[in-house]
């Protein structure tokens, strides 16, 4: 899947609210959370304390082919983390991922 509709489909989940943005609102939100995605540039320390936590949690992280940049203007921020927090909507990411 092409980045443009990486973006659509985040998009997508962020107007259905059903979107959690940034690491510390992601680790307390693993209960919740369908998926949890971390972009490309995040720091390696961030990709690996968000690994540590969610195995804890019982909960995969995916990397995605986005940077931050790209995706700041689907999330109104920049942010190297977030969780898709509805299992129907997280079904559309399961395969390009």
């Amino acid at each position: 899947m092409n980045s443009n509709n990486l973006l659509s489909n985040i998009s997508l989940c962020r107007k259905a609210g059903k979107v959690t943005t940034g690491f510390d609102a992601v680790c307390d939100n693993f209960p919740k959370a369908a998926l949890v995605f971390a972009l490309s540039d995040v720091s390696p320390k961030t990709l690996k304390e968000l690994r540590f936590k969610a195995e804890k949690a019982h909960r995969e992280v995916r990397l995605l082919p986005l940077t931050m940049d790209e995706a700041a203007d689907v999330f109104g921020k920049r942010t190297g983390v977030f969780s898709v927090d509805d299992k129907g909507l997280a079904k559309i990411f399961v395969d390009i991922t």
